[in-house]
């Protein structure tokens, strides 16, 4: 495996991984994955790996676990940006991680979705949102052999909506899901105006 495709390792990465794997869709794993891997590849182009905030493991464990509230360990009694923050921090107090970089990965997946706000919010919140984003489609800069890779290990099938399946099946189940002007509110609106 080259570098650019290097997963940290260790007990809350390889226990964050599998959590990850077993509880949501292998697409969705796959996009978490590609998440982390295109946020290191920014910070790496802008040097920020070098900066005393940059802590892999962290932003691995945010990108990783951006997502888990899709699955079936989602309760949809909060949006599910906020339910992965709070099923993420049980993983990360359970390896003993401190509450200071616990509250560092709740807001960065918290706010993982939330164009505007994220990159205002410090190194580990604003590039787990970029990550997340670069797989939606969004930044450029990054080499095209580096992407070529990533996609190639951990492909995005074409014409994909699971992700956006996978918010409206969580935010149709209850008012809390999808509060106003939250994304899954809008892709729920979106899905119901489709239907009608």
């Amino acid at each position: 495996m080259n570098d650019t495709l290097a997963l940290p390792t260790g007990p809350l990465a390889d226990a964050s991984l599998a959590l990850v794997r077993q509880s949501v869709s292998t697409e969705i794993a796959d996009h978490s994955i590609r998440s982390f891997l295109f946020a290191r590849l920014v910070a790496e182009q802008e040097g920020s790996v070098r900066d005393a905030a940059y802590d892999e493991d962290l932003l691995f464990a945010a990108c990783v676990l951006h997502d888990l509230a899709l699955g079936p360990l989602g309760t949809s009694k909060a949006r599910f940006e906020v339910e992965g923050a709070d099923l993420a921090a049980s993983v990360l107090t359970g390896h003993g991680v401190s509450a200071t970089d616990v509250d560092r990965v709740w807001e960065a997946i918290a706010l993982h979705s939330v164009v505007g706000i994220a990159d205002r919010r410090g190194l580990l919140t604003s590039l787990t949102h970029r990550g997340v984003f670069m797989d939606a489609g969004r930044g450029a800069g990054i080499d095209a052999e580096r992407l070529r890779q990533v996609y190639a290990a951990y492909p995005r099938p074409a014409g994909a909506t699971f992700i956006r399946d996978a918010i409206v099946e969580h935010a149709a189940r209850s008012d809390a899901a999808a509060p106003p002007y939250s994304i899954a509110a809008e892709l729920l609106r979106q899905r119901r105006a489709e239907t009608a």
